[in-house]
């Protein structure tokens, strides 16, 4: 079994990374409720092959939080301080929801520090969304944290409607943790920066080789989006996981863990072929 070590990469806002394994660096990125602990189920399994990270990103976990505005780039900007840290020059990021749209924000910010890109639960961005659209999400999401309710008060309703209706009692309680845990103002903050900053539909800049995985049951990233996603990058593979919802990695480990470690070691074997 794997021993999972936590380090803070620096400098501010400082970033909490849970890390096991070696080798090729896999960096695991939680969605907009989550936290590095949501990958519980992964780390050991890919740090035996792998050098496996997750993190809390700026305002979650253990990360620091900070003053003023958040710009949508800021996490993708983080994310390669914790590349350095690690003296990676280059990762393999696997993104869930909120996470796999900072992967295809780093992916333009930091062109050429990627192996691959791992697309869990995700859609293009907002990007399509109207400004009435986009202002609906925002009100949806803020008004109860607004009108004086703490993430423990909304965190049992908003997992429920994440998972699918055959979810376990385990993973709804992981993930009724996992909300529990959220920095208030960091949340309210990350909504407001993925609504009005993450606009860029196109993926013209994805490069490398992408994996797009999707939960049938998924009632917020449904097949389509990733259909979609699999159409504009050029050779992106899909991977559909029956009756999971939106936290795949939380509700279905074991088959999330599957698919995900045999495309990156299918990827892993192709570039040592083409060295």
């Amino acid at each position: 079994m794997q021993t999972i070590k936590t380090v803070h990469a620096g400098p501010f806002p400082r970033i909490a990374v849970d890390h096991c394994g070696s080798g090729e660096l896999v960096v695991f990125l939680h969605g907009i409720g989550g936290n590095r602990r949501n990958w519980q189920s992964s780390l050991p399994v890919f740090g035996e092959h792998f050098l496996a990270a997750a993190w809390d990103a700026r305002g979650y976990g253990d990360s620091d939080d900070y003053a003023g505005a958040l710009r949508f780039h800021d996490f993708s900007d983080d994310l390669a301080r914790v590349l350095d840290h690690f003296g990676a020059d280059r990762a393999h990021l696997v993104g869930l929801s909120m996470g796999g749209r900072i992967a295809l924000n780093f992916a333009q910010r930091h062109t050429g520090r990627l192996h691959s890109l791992t697309l869990c639960a995700t859609f293009k961005g907002f990007g399509t969304f109207s400004d009435a659209a986009k202002a609906e999400f925002i009100r949806s999401r803020k008004e109860p944290l607004l009108n004086g309710k703490e993430p423990a008060d909304i965190a049992e309703d908003v997992a429920r409607s994440l998972l699918s209706p055959g979810a376990s009692d385990n993973a709804l309680q992981q993930l009724v943790d996992s909300m529990q845990r959220l920095h208030k103002e960091s949340y309210i903050k990350s909504i407001e920066a993925m609504v009005h900053e993450d606009v860029d539909a196109s993926l013209d800049h994805v490069r490398v080789p992408t994996h797009v995985v999707c939960g049938a049951s998924d009632p917020l990233a449904p097949l389509a989006m990733s259909r979609e996603i699999v159409r504009l990058i050029p050779h992106a593979e899909l991977t559909l996981l029956p009756d999971t919802g939106h936290l795949l990695n939380i509700e279905n480990p074991s088959g999330f863990n599957d698919v995900v470690l045999n495309f990156l070691l299918r990827r892993r074997a192709s570039a040592a072929l083409s060295a």
